[in-house]
């Protein structure tokens, strides 16, 4: 297929246009790289089956030649980015939306909507199913990217209404190589601070919990609802739910790291629990994720190894 991937300068993005290169398909990446990285697509620079646009999705942009799929990734997606670019972050939940949907409508090709777990909110239901219509504060710190994403939705959903071969995934945490050492996530959080011998910051008692994916599962996900024609809503998203002290824990013993742990407040909204229900995906994508998390820390700790200033691991 020739598939565009909005977004594909991020961390997913990267790993989704290498994914999508490896089975003979031809990409095209457009990106603005607000949030992005040039180096992560280093690799493809040059190659014949790829495509880069540099261009903000909110508004006009080309893309060379046909288009049989749209992989709409677009997006700031953690907090200190979308408490930076507010604005943006809206735009391009909406309007970059709308533009991506307009490209797979006059190509007549499949659109995939990467939206999020942050549709549910802090969740009042637990786990959380796609049936469950979430629990999202509209005015507080975290809204402009939950309702950018609901409205992600309602307009990938009018779209498929209207014809247009669309589906939605609500992708949950997903870790792994490339990630920002300061986008404010909390595994890339915890291993660079493990790393840097600091204390790893956990917010609250560290009883709140989260699902981790490491993200070449996520992109097999992806891929996967690519190739069909469901519309979803599908959660992607590893069913293994954790505390985020039992994270802190893990990542220490992972990094051999000597740092402790220090607590500190709660952010506004900060979800109590969250984990996916994904029998969906099971039955009708035939996914679920593979790699523990234990596998999936070392390989991102060797990461952040070559583009983080370290201690000695006392051994792991």
């Amino acid at each position: 297929m020739r598939v565009v991937v909005t977004g594909g300068g991020g961390f997913v993005g990267s790993h989704l246009c290498e994914a999508l290169l490896r089975r003979g398909d031809t990409v095209c990446c457009v990106d603005n790289f607000c949030t992005g990285e040039p180096r992560n697509l280093a690799p493809l620079r040059g190659r014949r089956d790829f495509a880069l646009v540099r261009a903000d999705v909110t508004g006009h942009f080309e893309v060379p030649g046909p288009v049989d799929a749209v992989a709409h990734l677009a997006s700031p997606a953690s907090p200190p980015d979308y408490d930076r670019m507010p604005l943006e972050t809206l735009a391009v939940g909406s309007r970059g939306t709308e533009n991506a949907l307009r490209l797979a409508h006059r190509n007549r090709a499949r659109f995939v909507l990467a939206s999020t777990s942050e549709v549910y909110g802090d969740p009042a239901v637990h786990p959380q199913p796609e049936e469950y219509w979430g629990n999202v504060n509209p005015v507080g710190p975290r809204s402009v990217y939950d309702e950018a994403k609901r409205f992600a939705e309602a307009l990938t959903t009018a779209y498929r209404r209207l014809g247009v071969n669309t589906g939605i995934l609500r992708i949950f945490n997903t870790y792994g190589p490339r990630m920002r050492p300061y986008d404010g996530r909390v595994v890339s959080t915890f291993v660079r601070q493990a790393l840097e011998g600091r204390p790893l910051t956990v917010h609250g008692d560290g009883s709140q919990t989260r699902s981790f994916c490491y993200v070449d599962d996520l992109v097999r996900g992806i891929v996967a609802m690519l190739d069909t024609d469901e519309p979803g809503p599908f959660n992607l998203g590893n069913p293994s739910e954790r505390t985020v002290r039992e994270l802190a824990d893990l990542v220490l013993a992972v990094t051999g790291s000597r740092s402790g742990i220090e607590f500190g407040p709660l952010p506004v909204d900060d979800p109590a629990r969250r984990r996916p229900v994904i029998d969906r995906a099971r039955r009708m994508l035939g996914w679920s994720p593979r790699v523990t998390m234990e596998e999936g820390l070392r390989c991102t700790t060797a990461w952040f190894m070559d583009r983080v200033p370290h201690q000695q691991p006392t051994g792991a």
